[in-house]
């Protein structure tokens, strides 16, 4: 097919994909909510899971978003250098978000700063956010598409702390977010946490970390054990499923780190509610498709 064809296609892949991911959950938020669901012993945490998975069943039903919040549209791009549609990338996402708000339908939750105006369109200034890496010798692009509500992921939290408060005042910082904003952030929550130099490394670092799969694990050692650590402690706080008390207050935590200044340590928290609306998809050189998140997609 010739570049405009091709720019349609990979156009009408990332619109079909990006409405679906606002209906049905990935694969492994799925099997985790299933998971706290039968190890649950509370009466009320019971009904309020059985409730989650009444609702997933009318979304899938009624092919409607999960939650009426489908929230500002983010893509995580980790691609090919030589991926053949790599300069027309941002603007097959704009229109991508358009035709997805249409088709979904999603909620307008593109509001332009200082004007204070839905754009309508979840298309603005900056938006849909483009997150960027760029991989040598590869022909190939990933995107996670990522649906940022406004009560549970983008009321993150970030903060630079002195090294001498080391780990421990990383520790503190997470469950200070997590007990001050959790209940509202619609748990059992995947937290993601970013350790490194500033508050904007941190940050983007936070949202990666919520991307990866709830079993995945850091690889470094410390790090690992820390994310096994956290989740323990956040579950022993009993928020529950919505906050209404319960075994688990977590799905999981992710870290995901870089090195740091000496003097400095970065971190951030960001949050995914109980319907963690994330996708992800490989896009190969011929603009053929792998869904890599959910299983048994048809777009």
């Amino acid at each position: 097919m010739d570049k405009e064809q091709a720019v349609q296609s990979l156009t009408d892949v990332m619109a079909k994909f990006t409405a679906y991911i606002g209906k049905r959950l990935p694969t492994d938020i799925k099997g985790k909510l299933a998971e706290l669901q039968a190890a649950e012993t509370n009466s009320l945490a019971k009904e309020v899971y059985a409730s989650m998975s009444s609702n997933q069943e009318a979304a899938d039903r009624l092919d409607r978003p999960s939650c009426q919040d489908t929230g500002v549209i983010q893509y995580f791009i980790s691609a090919g250098a030589k991926f053949p549609l790599l300069g027309e990338l941002e603007d097959i996402l704009r229109e991508a978000t358009l035709e997805a708000t249409r088709k979904g339908p999603l909620r307008h939750n593109a509001v332009e700063t200082f004007d204070e105006k839905n754009t309508g369109t979840n298309t603005g200034s900056r938006v849909p956010w483009l997150d960027w890496e760029i991989i040598p010798d590869s022909d190939s692009a990933i995107i996670d598409v990522y649906m940022a509500g406004g009560g549970c992921t983008l009321p993150g939290s970030a903060k630079v702390l002195m090294p001498g408060q080391g780990y421990e005042g990383v520790t503190e910082f997470v469950f200070d977010v997590i007990t001050s904003r959790g209940v509202n952030a619609c748990p059992p929550l995947l937290v993601g946490v970013g350790v490194s130099t500033s508050v904007e490394t941190a940050a983007r670092l936070s949202k990666r970390a919520i991307l990866r799969p709830i079993d995945s694990k850091h690889p470094n050692a410390n790090a690992a054990k820390m994310e096994e650590l956290l989740e323990e402690g956040l579950n022993e706080i009993g928020i529950g499923p919505q906050g209404l008390s319960g075994k688990a207050s977590v799905m999981g935590v992710n870290i995901e780190s870089s090195a740091r200044h000496p003097s400095t340590i970065g971190v951030a928290v960001s949050t995914g509610c109980w319907a963690h609306r994330r996708g992800k998809i490989r896009i190969n050189a011929d603009l053929s498709y792998d869904v890599l998140s959910h299983e048994g997609v048809a777009l």
